[in-house]
């Protein structure tokens, strides 16, 4: 795993730390693919049942593509399909992940930064975060998936805003527009995540696993929604073991213990 991605699982709450801060934390087709392996790790690890997502240092979440790696990841046509199609591919990835994901922002975020945090269950930002997709200025283009994320999250008017200005937006738009659920301040940042982490931890896994998988339902095109899916997720729920521990827990009034089955 490359060294600029930082992995590390504790209390039931997986962390993967984008670890270029000289570079604004700017990630190269190396730090995707060690993206991709923590996330497959996680995904199969019962222990695991929320993951975060972060910047090391305080500049920066994700500021997008390694510009220096350029030369040698996207010089021909075929190394700019590999890495477009590798992005696409982790993207799908966090975004369909099965568990609760949280975006935890410090510093700017900005193209591939949002395109990363808009795959994420919840955004939570501190007060000097600025967010921005520059891509008129490079002159970009944004595929279907991508921009389908955005528009799901702010909607097409703010997601247009954001594209056609290209201008950086502050923590406190960015929490009108509903790109983020939680603005605090920078230093609150780190701890509230935490805390929100353990939180969900001690929730049972198969509710939250099939809220999730339902949500997603909800956003596709009626014609393709798997009501089916959603219905045995919910039958699932209640034939569960944590579901009559949920029951006893509330009766003997004390803290529940899920095992997620």
């Amino acid at each position: 795993m490359s060294d600029k991605i930082i992995s590390r699982r504790a209390d039931g709450v997986g962390r993967i730390v984008f670890n270029n801060p000289e570079r604004r934390n700017a990630v190269s087709l190396e730090m995707w693919q060690a993206v991709e392996g923590a996330l497959d790790e996680f995904d199969a690890d019962p222990e695991v049942r929320v993951v975060v997502l972060s910047g090391a240092g305080e500049k920066a979440f994700v500021s997008g593509a390694d510009v220096s790696k350029f030369e040698d990841e996207r010089a021909g046509a075929e190394a700019v399909a590999h890495y477009n199609a590798t992005t696409a591919r982790i993207y799908g990835k966090l975004d369909s992940f099965p568990k609760p994901t949280i975006a935890e922002i410090t510093g700017s975020c900005v193209g591939g930064g949002v395109a990363l945090a808009v795959c994420c269950d919840l955004r939570i930002c501190g007060a000097s975060s600025r967010f921005g997709i520059p891509a008129a200025k490079l002159g970009l283009g944004y595929g279907f998936a991508g921009l389908k994320r955005l528009v799901d999250v702010i909607g097409p008017a703010f997601a247009k805003e954001m594209f056609f200005t290209a201008r950086l937006f502050s923590a406190a738009e960015a929490y009108e527009m509903g790109l983020v659920n939680r603005v605090l301040a920078d230093a609150e940042v780190e701890p509230y995540v935490a805390d929100y982490a353990r939180l969900m931890t001690a929730n049972a896994p198969l509710t939250i696993g099939a809220v999730k998988a339902v949500v997603a339902e909800v956003l596709k095109d009626p014609a393709a929604r798997d009501l089916e899916r959603c219905e045995a997720l919910v039958a699932a729920c209640f034939a569960s073991q944590d579901y009559v521990e949920g029951r006893r827990a509330f009766l003997e009034k004390r803290k529940p213990e899920f095992i997620g089955a």
